[in-house]
């Protein structure tokens, strides 16, 4: 089944749940195996392959880790990207020529209080 926007929480808790369960035994897990690695209970195991929601998402995450799925919630919530126009702020311009010093820019004579004439 695919997961989208119109499925209702426990229809999408559900399917994860079952895919949890067929990834753990495609690795030939039992619960209480995976529990362990996971630092989690056998019962939060066994919550999240059922699909209830009373399950904590730091325990979702530790069975996660421990299947190999956890690189792919970077794909699922990715890092947001800058702007186009804060990407430009911070690029900045690229100097193309050394600036050198201007004719006249310095004085000829050193200035004191009292020399305004």
């Amino acid at each position: 089944m695919k997961i989208g926007a119109e499925l209702a929480d426990g229809v999408v808790l559900r399917e994860l749940g079952e895919r949890l369960t067929r990834i753990r035994l495609e690795r030939n897990l039992t619960q209480a195996t995976l529990a362990e690695q996971a630092g989690v209970a056998k019962r939060t195991v066994e919550r999240l392959e059922a699909g209830e929601v009373a399950t904590q998402l730091s325990g979702f995450l530790r069975v996660c880790r421990v299947l190999g799925l956890l690189e792919r919630f970077d794909a699922l919530v990715p890092e947001p990207l800058p702007s186009p126009m804060a990407q430009l702020k911070l690029q900045g311009r690229k100097r193309r020529r050394a600036s050198g010093k201007k004719p006249g820019a310095t004085p000829t004579k050193k200035w004191t209080w009292g020399d305004e004439s």
